[in-house]
């Protein structure tokens, strides 16, 4: 039975030099593109797999070959993560659910809680290891939940969650993830879920890596 709700995904086209600055070093600009790229591969289709009414890719860039059938792409606004969160939930009516692309181990048993049996009122809350958070729920659209909320520093998913809490929300939470943002996370991640895009793409980087360092070392000698 296909839930009523919308998914959400707020992701950056994987483009070297654009997405995944903070991976540059170890990794090379091309490498944080191809991670970036199986991030998003194994969120989209964690949400393909997922029961929806609509799903929704708010895309800062353009599509590319990575992108399956069965998603609706519009374009990110300009302004602050705040401001472009708000106006991602302003693409529907509700309920909706909000990811990034930064939880390659998402699926939809992580999801499902949030994708059935929701309430007037009720809001759910995905908290990132770094203080931040991976998932968002809104009965509703209202943009006085997100603009202001300070994105990308460690009270982020705290003041967030207390923004659901003092709008008189019934705030659910789905379980902790940890979010891809250094090169120590996409290891952990990828020893999370080893059989996804995700992580054969972080073993593609590390066997390339290695031979580029021999070769480097040959030629040396």
């Amino acid at each position: 039975m296909t839930a009523p709700v919308t998914l959400l995904v707020i992701a950056k086209a994987p483009v070297p030099g654009r997405v995944k600055t903070r991976l540059t070093p170890p990794y090379s600009p091309e490498q944080a593109a191809r991670i970036a790229e199986a991030a998003l591969a194994d969120t989209l289709d964690a949400v393909l797999a997922a029961p929806a009414r609509r799903r929704v890719l708010v895309l800062d860039g353009a599509p590319g070959p990575w992108l399956p059938p069965g998603i609706e792409v519009v374009p990110q606004c300009a302004g602050g993560l705040d401001e472009r969160l708000a106006a991602a939930f302003a693409l529907d009516p509700g309920p909706a659910l909000l990811i990034g692309m930064d939880t390659p181990q998402v699926g939809p048993v992580l999801l499902a809680p949030a994708l059935t049996g929701w309430g007037p009122g009720d809001a759910w809350f995905g908290p990132a290891a770094d203080g931040g958070f991976w998932a968002l729920g809104l009965t509703a659209p209202d943009p006085s939940l997100l603009l202001g909320v300070p994105m990308s520093v460690p009270e982020t998913g705290a003041v967030q969650r207390r923004r659901l809490v003092d709008a008189g929300l019934t705030v659910h939470e789905l379980e902790p993830l940890r979010d891809v943002d250094t090169a120590a996370d996409v290891r952990e991640v990828a020893a999370l879920a080893p059989d996804g895009r995700f992580a054969r793409a972080v073993a593609a980087c590390a066997g390339s890596s290695v031979k580029a360092v021999a070769g480097v070392r040959g030629a040396a000698r």
